[in-house]
């Protein structure tokens, strides 16, 4: 029964990318006044199907690696570690969230007294 619960949810999420590729492909080829296959659509879709599998695969093995069982910013970077403009993103708003946790923390400490 799982099983089927799986693939139901996998079949989900595969027709919610379908669409959200289709819409951005729609709106790229209104605004180049070009137009794109259904097929061009589908194999970007299994596309990008495919890295988001293989990301997901990386990121559950860096966890575990690690010993936990949660993936953290940490596995994330680890992923991003060779595209160094992505791995400055990705750390800029890892450190500017934990700036903000830190702020929240030390105003919040303060009002208590």
């Amino acid at each position: 029964m799982a099983d089927k619960s799986d693939e139901e949810i996998k079949e989900r999420l595969k027709s919610a990318l379908w669409f959200a590729i289709g819409k951005m492909v729609d709106d790229e080829s209104l605004r180049r006044n070009r137009n794109a296959t259904p097929q061009f659509i589908g194999a970007l879709n299994e596309l990008v199907w495919t890295q988001i599998e293989n990301v997901a695969i990386d990121l559950e093995s860096f966890s575990r690696h690690a010993g936990r069982t949660t993936v953290t910013t940490d596995d994330v970077l680890l992923l991003a570690r060779r595209n160094q403009d992505l791995y400055n993103i990705i750390k800029d708003v890892v450190d500017k969230e934990k700036a903000a946790k830190a702020s929240k923390a030390v105003k919040g400490k303060g009002k208590a007294r």
